[in-house]
């Protein structure tokens, strides 16, 4: 059932709740990586073919041979597609990279901060009810924007042991230098923690079920991840003036992905209006290929349509939720969107469907969902580098801070911090004889 609330209704606030870790993932992903930290190479062969149904004979296996990735036999439109995403990602990705900048400090020094790229990298793209060649795009692209020399990839292989083709391509083509048939928690835990097979990273990123989530979150510390993620989200603001088709089309198009959890949410200004895209949702979803995994959705009460007095609560509305994806079908969308505080992506105005920034805008679609756009952002190429602050003081700066240095020390008993100033203006063996 695809419901239609007033803006006060009391269920806006259990859609709005979306537990971020089931205890299910939590207790496999403990077990599986422990197994992994324990044995390596051999946990993960076994857990490959436990859960995944690829017998690798050995776990160098599990290797891709990128030298044999090419684009000879795949759809022409397909190698163009995969072609102009990744041109698009990159040029907004090197658009986007902060960078360095200083100032001048009071007495003559510098202090500012610059960036440098991460050694080696790795990234999740799911292949389970989709191979996301799209992620593939997403993730190893900005690495590459980053610098980052070693970009290592885990995807999910058939019983057979084969990966999309197409999927592979656009890893090959974005700059992976390593790709595994891994997936789920063994993909992981084996790029957290390191094998005879494959040398740990530094950092994770890529979306992924809720196994996967559960299982970054337990790596974090070993290395970096990017955020927490869950199934995926979307939220449409309108007011009317974009047609009902078109919403609930969006609405439809984060359902499908899979997981039967996807939430999707409609802020209509009029309850004429939120009847149309109600409709409108529930005879399209029914001339889509996965109509029983959106039918999940549906039956779950993912699909929530509620009926706001104007755009200015109805945006408030959007931003409690925080969703994933945020589209703003209004007039005046760019206007609308400075009142945004709480949303991964934003897509302005009647022509920029979410599924434009999922295969090809720009922006990368590795996002924060379950409500955790109100405190993470999306993935961008500054993840994969480091930030480092410096300082370049003249002797007149520290003369000028040191009293401030050793009221600090004095304060909180460290001695040696205030001696490691006051030392740089005594005269040579004063401190030796003071012992």
């Amino acid at each position: 059932m695809v419901r239609i609330v007033d803006s006060g209704d009391r269920r806006i606030e259990a859609f709005n709740a979306r537990p971020a870790f089931p205890e299910e993932a939590e207790r496999a992903a403990a077990a599986a990586l422990a197994e992994i930290r324990a044995r390596g190479d051999a946990a993960v062969v076994e857990l490959v073919a436990k859960f995944e149904g690829f017998r690798a004979p050995r776990a160098s296996a599990l290797r891709v041979d990128l030298a044999k990735v090419s684009e000879k036999g795949l759809d022409a439109k397909l190698v163009k597609a995969v072609k102009d995403a990744h041109r698009r990602v990159l040029k907004f990705s090197k658009a986007s990279l902060r960078e360095a900048w200083s100032m001048p400090s009071p007495r003559g020094g510098r202090l500012g901060e610059f960036y440098s790229p991460m050694d080696r990298v790795g990234v999740y793209v799911p292949g389970g009810t989709a191979p996301l060649a799209s992620t593939s795009v997403m993730t190893v692209t900005l690495a590459k924007a980053a610098g980052v020399k070693e970009i290592v990839a885990c995807t999910p292989a058939g019983r057979d042991g084969k990966v999309n083709p197409v999927l592979l391509y656009a890893l090959r083509l974005a700059g992976a230098t390593e790709v595994y048939r891994v997936g789920g928690i063994q993909a992981i835990g084996m790029m957290a923690f390191g094998t005879r097979t494959c040398r740990k990273v530094q950092k994770i990123a890529g979306p992924g079920n809720a196994f996967v989530t559960a299982a970054k979150r337990q790596v974090y510390g070993y290395v970096a991840i990017d955020q927490v993620a869950g199934p995926s989200e979307i939220a449409v603001l309108a007011d009317g003036s974009v047609d009902a088709r078109w919403i609930a089309a969006d609405l439809l198009s984060q359902a499908e992905h899979g997981s039967g959890w996807e939430k999707s949410l409609c802020v209509a200004t009029s309850r004429r209006f939120a009847e149309k895209v109600r409709d409108e949702v529930l005879v399209q979803a029914a001339t889509l290929s996965r109509r029983e995994l959106v039918q999940r959705v549906i039956d779950r009460d993912g699909i929530l349509v509620v009926v706001a007095k104007s755009v200015r609560e109805g945006l408030e509305i959007v931003n409690r939720f925080a969703p994933e994806h945020f589209e703003i079908m209004t007039k005046d969308a760019l206007k609308v969107m400075k009142g945004v505080r709480s949303a991964g992506a934003v897509f302005a105005g009647p022509w920029t469907p979410e599924s434009a920034g999922d295969f090809v805008a720009g922006p990368s679609h590795v996002l924060p969902t379950g409500g955790a756009a109100n405190m993470f952002n999306g993935l961008t190429p500054d993840d994969f580098r480091r930030r480092h602050s410096f300082v370049a003081f003249t002797r007149a700066d520290l003369a000028e801070t040191a009293p401030t240095i050793a009221a600090f020390a004095a304060v909180e008993g460290l001695d040696g911090h205030g001696r490691a100033a006051s030392i740089r203006f005594e005269k040579q063996g004063k401190s030796a004889k003071r012992r």
